[in-house]
């Protein structure tokens, strides 16, 4: 008799659905999630028990404190149709991406503003570490992936990762654009560098990082499709801007009007010098943000010699040129390099390769460093972040 089976060879192949594939990548990234959770929670405890001997209010300075006003205030009433003469006054220096998201999720949501805001860039901090180990692990494997992302968490300004700001949401569409580039999907790279660009100045960093891949690696037309949409989140809201004050350069008028002028790094170097050679008393977080600066300068250094994949370099290549470079104010500048995290990918392969006792010791150190500085950065410093 017969057999009335269907042979295997002219059965369509099957595909896997998309939430089986994503449970299984979440559950290859749960102990990098894990460490990096526990990493920021170790930052908050901190803070918080320092803040209790202080008296001082912990939600007040992550939800609701210096940038994060303005982005409250853009979500509630929206960009001013001036550019007037004030100094540090103009909300359209601020992108539009996390005001866009806080104004359509407030309506929904059962909290506070400022404690939506907080929750989005808790949820896109979780985002973002997910991307970072994505790209570690894609690399180098699993370990060097959870130890990136372990890295990041533990950065000296990791609290701001927590605080109602820009910078978790950021590297998230950062850490996503670069490991679709990195894995060959044109579209999705494209995407994502948009938003990033719709989100803070730096997004051009990653327009670049994705344009300059696409145009020197492959000539398939979703590469080039992908070189042109990459920078028009950024385009677009810098074109905006100049329509909304009627003049070509009003983008750039209003980051005049909050010193953000690029000079080439002469301010830059001016500050070094006076910290490091001419103030006998620097205060300390200033100290902090000078050490980032000069570790990413050499982190970068390295990062040139391993030869890591062309999206990498550019970004946080553009990404230090905007921020050295810049001849605004000086304090927030370890923050502005927040998402720049390729420049850890060095350390994070020493330490995978190095003993136990060494790596223990490496990351405890770290993320201790990093709950002081955190908590300091909160409490003691007196501006923001």
């Amino acid at each position: 008799m017969a057999s009335t089976r269907t042979p295997t060879a002219c059965l369509p192949p099957t595909r896997t659905p998309v939430t089986t594939t994503l449970r299984t990548a979440l559950r290859h990234a749960t102990p990098a999630l894990l460490a990096y959770t526990g990493v920021r929670t170790t930052g908050v405890l901190a803070l918080t028990l320092w803040s209790h001997i202080r008296n001082q209010d912990v939600w007040q300075a992550l939800a609701a404190e210096w940038d994060t006003e303005w982005y409250l205030g853009i979500a509630a009433h929206g960009y001013t149709t001036e550019l007037g003469t004030r100094q540090d006054a103009n909300n359209l220096a601020f992108f539009p991406l996390y005001p866009l998201l806080l104004r359509a999720l407030t309506p929904v949501s059962p909290l506070s503003p400022a404690s939506t805001g907080l929750t989005l860039a808790i949820a896109a901090s979780l985002l973002a570490a997910w991307g970072i180990f994505a790209i570690g692990d894609h690399l180098h494997g699993r370990r060097a992936g959870i130890l990136l992302t372990t890295l990041w968490a533990a950065l000296p300004v990791g609290l701001v990762q927590w605080m109602g700001y820009t910078e978790s949401l950021f590297t998230a569409c950062a850490a996503w654009s670069l490991y679709a580039v990195l894995t060959g999907r044109w579209l999705t790279a494209a995407t994502l560098a948009a938003l990033a660009g719709l989100t803070r100045p730096t997004g051009i960093a990653v327009a670049a990082a994705v344009t300059v891949t696409a145009l020197t690696s492959s000539r398939h037309p979703r590469a080039l499709l992908a070189a042109l949409l990459a920078p028009l989140g950024w385009l677009g809201y810098v074109g905006w801007v100049g329509l909304r004050l009627d003049r070509w350069d009003g983008y750039f008028a209003v980051q005049r009007l909050w010193r953000n002028e690029w000079d080439g790094g002469v301010r830059t170097v001016e500050q070094l010098r006076h910290l490091l050679f001419e103030d006998s008393t620097p205060e300390l977080f200033l100290l902090m943000v000078t050490g980032t600066l000069l570790a990413s300068i050499a982190l970068f250094a390295l990062s040139l010699a391993d030869r890591q994949p062309l999206p990498l370099l550019v970004f946080t290549g553009v990404m230090l040129a905007i921020v050295l470079g810049s001849g605004g104010v000086y304090f927030p500048r370890a923050r502005f390099l927040l998402p720049a995290f390729p420049l850890l990918l060095p350390l994070a392969l020493h330490l995978s390769r190095a003993s136990r006792r060494l790596r223990t010791l490496a990351l405890t150190g770290a993320v201790l460093g990093s709950a002081y500085c955190g908590a300091y950065m909160i409490l003691v410093w007196p501006s923001a972040p």
